[in-house]
């Protein structure tokens, strides 16, 4: 057997906050009856995190307090940490090496079914976007967002839902961390603004 490669593997799990191995799964999200109807009609494929990136309670040591949210980059994970040891993690999506956000923020507001304007910078990186686009499941903000701020300075980058479920997991987007919509209904509703941040 080889044993630096087992040493290896736990080392890894234990990183992405699976110490135990066995999961459970986290509640189902709350979900209001606009939520239900908006995402019936959704005009993207109803693809599904599995394995590691889908919403798990994990076991989560960390000095961090009740209601934080940790965001893993390198791993693709969001934890919202629930105390106890534990933590709910959900798979994300996370920005390009050289648009990622690193460092400590807090939600500095909230929005039900934003609207996005894509800024200067996003239309200079990406030819052919409209200005603006309205809520729905078509707008790539999706379900719910959470905007980050240090101080009272918006950070210009979210925690937000997407209409790209099938690159959960991956690191594409323009430095917001996207999630599955049901997923980020659901931290939406555990989270209240003034929550803290951190971005590995």
């Amino acid at each position: 057997m080889n044993w630096r490669l087992v040493g290896a593997l736990l080392a890894g799990l234990m990183l992405s906050g699976c110490v135990s191995g066995t999961y459970a799964p986290a509640p189902e999200a709350a979900m209001t009856a606009r939520d239900r109807q908006l995402l019936a009609n959704k005009p993207y494929p109803n693809v599904k995190p599995s394995g590691d990136f889908a919403r798990h309670v994990v076991e989560y040591p960390t000095t961090k307090k009740p209601g934080t949210i940790v965001i893993d980059t390198p791993n693709k994970f969001l934890y919202y940490v629930e105390g106890g040891g534990k933590a709910i993690r959900y798979g994300v999506t996370v920005g390009e090496e050289s648009l990622a956000f690193r460092g400590q923020a807090k939600v500095g507001r909230k929005a039900e079914w934003p609207s996005w304007t894509p800024t200067p910078e996003i239309h200079q990186r990406i030819a052919g976007l409209p200005s603006y686009v309205g809520p729905g499941p078509h707008n790539p903000m999706g379900a719910r967002a959470l905007y980050l701020y240090q101080g009272n300075q918006d950070t210009l980058f979210r925690i937000h839902g997407t209409n790209q479920p099938e690159y959960i997991g991956q690191a594409i987007s323009s430095g917001c961390i996207r999630m599955l919509n049901e997923d980020v209904i659901d931290l939406y509703n555990r989270v209240p603004t003034g929550s803290e941040v951190v971005v590995l």
